[in-house]
């Protein structure tokens, strides 16, 4: 059963919360823009919680101040209980990814770019609809068909315009066309809509595209390097790792530059969300990928990591939201406030 591989990246556990999360800033980001500002102020709209940016010069992400751990520490603070509200705290002051959702696009990430942008920070998205997404698992789905993605792609790179945004290009999406799991007859069609999602992006001024490259414990730089290619990295502005995995960042480090070294020297940028304790090992390693306990959170989103191809650690799985309905967790992408806790308390 291919859902037993151990090595996969496992972006399906997110789909539920696209639904919420992503209609969420979508429909907020007019009140969201009255209280954003460029002076670190995060602001919100009236009864909602209240966040900072980060330093710009450290970290330009944008941090939404209506995110679920934001939201979560405004319940925990009227409850009274500020030990927790302390810990997700941890949580709702960093930049963590916006899943563009596949309804209104355009409209959508507008909203998010002009609230970044009215903070005077870049946003971060995450596009993860490609057609025959997760090779009919549990995060089945993504856009009809080609078509229907170009339609889609063309929506978000109008909603972003000329503002800042960093784009993480469909995690999973390459990798499942090296492992086997997306069937041959889709292999062509997905290579075009990579490369073509590329380089419509790459033509609004102010973005910047990483094309997602699995993991260091899913396939080798041997492997990637020519698909890479021929889905157009060359004309990227490098490639994603680790996106909601806990491969630790020397490790990510380490396999990223072996698969830079074959692509040009292209940079790349790595999810330390939750690797803060590296890859769980314990249970049954078919599920070591689903809500595995005694994880926490890695480094903190920045720009300034110390190395040269190392052009950001990215929190882009979102810390808290569920994998699964696995080891007592609710559905995949609902915020989970007991797992929040548990990644926020193991960290050092």
């Amino acid at each position: 059963m291919y859902g037993s591989y151990t090595g996969r990246s496992r972006t399906r556990r997110r789909v539920a919360g696209l639904r919420t999360t992503g209609t969420a800033a979508a429909l907020g980001a007019a009140l969201l823009l009255a209280g954003c500002s460029g002076d670190g102020d995060g602001g919100g709209k009236q009864g909602a919680p209240t966040v900072e940016q980060q330093p710009k010069d450290k970290d330009p992400y944008w941090v939404n101040p209506d995110g679920n751990a934001a939201r979560q520490v405004a319940a925990y603070t009227e409850d009274g209980d500020d030990e927790k509200a302390a810990l997700i705290r941890k949580i709702a002051q960093q930049p963590v990814g916006e899943w563009v959702t596949p309804d209104n696009p355009e409209s959508q990430v507008r909203g998010i770019t002009e609230a970044a942008a009215a903070a005077d920070r870049d946003a971060l998205l995450v596009l993860y609809n490609i057609p025959h997404r997760d090779c009919g698992q549990f995060s089945k789905g993504g856009a009809a068909d080609g078509n229907t993605y170009r339609s889609w792609l063309d929506g978000v790179a109008k909603g972003i315009g000329d503002r800042s945004a960093t784009v993480i290009l469909e995690p999973d999406a390459l990798l499942h066309l090296v492992d086997g799991c997306t069937p041959q007859e889709f292999h062509e069609e997905r290579y075009d809509l990579l490369k073509g999602a590329i380089q419509r992006l790459k033509q609004q001024p102010a973005t910047k595209v990483y094309l997602d490259a699995g993991n260091a414990g899913w396939q080798s730089p041997d492997a990637l390097f020519q698909p890479l290619q021929r889905a157009g990295i060359a004309e990227a502005d490098g490639f994603s790792l680790n996106v909601s995995n806990f491969q630790t960042t020397a490790v990510s480090t380490e396999f990223g530059k072996k698969l830079s070294e074959k692509i040009g020297n292209k940079p790349f940028v790595i999810d330390t969300s939750r690797n803060g304790n590296g890859p769980y090992t314990g249970g049954d390693p078919a599920e070591s990928w689903c809500n595995p306990p005694g994880r926490a959170l890695g480094e903190v989103p920045t720009t300034q990591t110390g190395d040269e191809l190392v052009d950001a650690y990215l929190w882009i799985k979102r810390p808290g939201e569920s994998d699964g309905d696995c080891k007592g967790g609710p559905k995949a992408g609902d915020w989970w406030p007991e797992y929040a806790l548990g990644l926020a308390g193991a960290t050092k």
